[in-house]
């Protein structure tokens, strides 16, 4: 579905509204419950056309693939900070100099907005660049930050570390906001100045001109039964050209993975490595709350060796209103850890419970974030097309921000973008414009600058000492010589190779929710508001359907079911009785794409659902 009031040609607007009804006519319940279903219902657990390619399927044969297309001048794939921060700079530029700019921006959530979740403590630099008058606006930013505590936790106390000016976790300055209602307004924003916004339609596939060079993309089809085949009311989705086409995914995008083989990206940078942030919004009694102040902590339940840490934020928005969650680096090695579960024990820390015990918890989410920094970030330029944002990585993790350096990168991109597009006697090279200046000109921004300085700061965790070598190492590197050392450290690698086999490994006896402050998981999933189309092929796919039983199960005791934030994949025993078998609750699926970095085997690979499914956060 699309919101009223965002902008598109009258073609545009006949086609989507085909896909409207479409998706009306059969808007699914909210489904967070399990489902079981025999091995004799489905012979096979994957049926998505990636996989199995419907020009080898009968079922296809006189089915119209024919595909409506349109033309723009720029396509922004994602609606996030980024992908609205450049179609924002675009139609400024466009205005200042007096040129007609067709920006077209597709968003796979039903609402812009509505698939956004960060902590979120911003940085405002990137904000006060794109709008000065941000304020007049009404932009939502309403609780700057006015404390800030940060401590390491045992399992029963908290040890208060000083927060020194100049460290980067260090608030001032800073707002605490709901990042879904900033990029609402951001949105609105976009639309006001021209941007052709399409909410509910994801972007499913590349386009590619003959010579290579990127095309523009294609929307999702609609109407396809779960077990691949067509519905009477199945419709191609639409084509997207563009003269240069931004992606702007976010976190492990699955269009960006295609980029990174397609135009060797990554040759010249370490594997990124990620983290899964989880997180709830509260509201707590009244007399416990503190406005604008921000708290984090590492330590317990983790130990010294495992990434991770949490926050909680109290927001001014009217009501005694807190944020909290909990982060855990996707490189751990147990394969028995459960990060939600992590998580549901860490808000019985005694410094932490207190502040609950009172309150009503009204959200639940999670997301990936990338932890690579400095040295991951891959080329971010090829023909036709740019990477922004989230997407190739420009999070400045020990600062745990990433919000205001993927709207500066977006800017970057409309800048360089609009100085091509309009340049007196350009010779395109390739027929999708290609502007490699882009990435010269995020090596001279602060982006750079600021992800540089802090380069060190995560890849130091890894040494003996584990999360506290890294506090040493930021106290003495960072804050003393102002993150000038001359060399850069490496990472250990892939996330998902780090995992060790259950053997070698000890369970891990979590405790049971109680229901008043921490929760089971499908209870948690039905505060997403997650909601997908229950009869389309699962969009959690596999590259080969034996290898989750016959190595992931068999060697790693099955961490999916564990790492998995939703629910989405559990082992039940065949109907036989004899073995297991993987059932992949596709319906759960939050778009976190933690499975997609985790899998060990590397055989699950995440692809878009039907447009407008996944979870409707409301300002998370």
């Amino acid at each position: 579905m699309w919101s009223a009031g965002y902008r598109c040609t009258p073609q545009v607007h006949r086609y989507l509204h085909v896909l409207k009804a479409i998706q009306k006519e059969f808007l699914p319940f909210l489904v967070c419950t399990k489902r079981y279903a025999s091995s004799s219902s489905i012979s096979r657990i994957t049926t998505h056309y990636t996989i199995h390619p419907r020009d080898k399927d009968s079922r296809w044969k006189e089915v119209n693939m024919e595909r409506f297309a349109d033309e723009a001048d720029v396509v922004i794939v994602g609606g996030g900070p980024a992908g609205l921060s450049a179609a924002i700079r675009l139609k400024q530029l466009a205005g200042r100099h007096d040129k007609e700019l067709r920006v077209c921006l597709v968003e796979k959530a039903a609402q812009i907005g509505g698939h956004i979740l960060s902590g979120a403590c911003l940085d405002p630099k990137a904000l006060v660049e794109l709008f000065p008058d941000w304020k007049d606006r009404g932009a939502p930013l309403h609780t700057p930050v006015n404390e800030d505590v940060f401590g390491i936790l045992t399992e029963k106390n908290r040890i208060p570390v000083p927060l020194l000016p100049g460290l980067p976790m260090r608030n001032h300055g800073n707002y605490i906001v709901r990042l879904g209602h900033l990029v609402r307004w951001l949105g609105e924003q976009a639309e006001e100045l021209g941007v052709e916004l399409y909410p509910g339609y994801a972007a499913s596939e590349i386009l590619f001109h003959e010579d290579g060079s990127i095309k523009g993309i294609s929307t999702n089809d609609v109407g396809i039964h779960k077990d691949g085949s067509p519905k009477d009311i199945f419709e191609r989705g639409m084509e997207l050209h563009a003269k240069v086409t931004i992606f702007s995914e976010g976190c492990h995008g699955h269009l960006a993975k295609q980029l990174y083989k397609q135009f060797k990206l990554r040759e010249n940078c370490e594997p990124q490595t990620f983290g899964i942030g989880l997180k709830e919004l509260w509201i707590i009694d009244e007399n416990l709350w503190r406005p604008g102040r921000v708290e984090h902590s590492v330590g317990w339940p983790l130990d010294r060796h495992t990434y991770g840490g949490s926050f909680l934020y109290h927001l001014n928005e009217g009501e005694p209103l807190v944020a909290l969650g909990f982060v855990v680096g996707l490189d751990y090695q147990n394969p028995y850890l459960n990060p939600f579960k992590e998580f549901q024990r860490w808000k019985h820390h005694p410094s932490v419970a207190p502040t609950l015990e009172e309150g009503k918890r009204i959200a639940y989410g999670a997301r990936a974030l990338n932890e690579g920094g400095f040295q991951s970030i891959p080329r971010l330029s090829f023909p036709g097309g740019l990477l922004i944002g989230c997407s190739p990585g420009l999070m400045n993790v020990p600062k745990i921000k990433g919000t205001h350096t993927a709207m500066k990168s977006g800017m970057i991109a409309a800048e360089t973008i609009f100085k091509k597009l309009f340049e007196h006697n350009r010779q395109p090279v390739t027929q999708g414009l290609h502007v490699p200046e882009y990435d010269v000109e995020i090596r001279n921004s602060w982006i750079w600058k600021e992800l540089y300085a802090v380069r060190n700061i995560r890849p130091s965790c890894h040494g003996p000492l584990g999360v506290y070598g890294g506090m040493i190492y930021t106290g003495i590197f960072y804050w003393i010589f102002r993150g000038l050392e001359p060399w850069t450290l490496k990472h250990k690698g892939a996330d998902y190779s780090q995992l060790k086999s259950a053997k070698d490994c000890t369970p891990i006896d979590y405790p049971k929710p109680d229901g008043k402050i921490s929760f089971d998981l499908l209870s948690s999933v039905a505060l997403s508001g997650t909601n997908h189309e229950d009869d389309q092929p699962a969009h959690l796919t596999l590259l080969d359907d034996s290898i989750p039983v016959n190595r992931n199960l068999a060697e790693f005791d099955g961490p999916e079911q564990r790492f998995c934030p939703a629910g989405v994949y559990e082992y039940v025993p065949l109907e036989s009785g004899n073995g297991m078998r993987l059932q992949i609750n596709a319906q759960n699926c939050v778009h976190c794409k933690t499975c997609d970095i985790k899998d060990p085997s590397q055989n699950i690979n995440w692809v878009v659902p039907e447009g407008g499914g996944g979870p409707a956060y409301n300002g998370m």
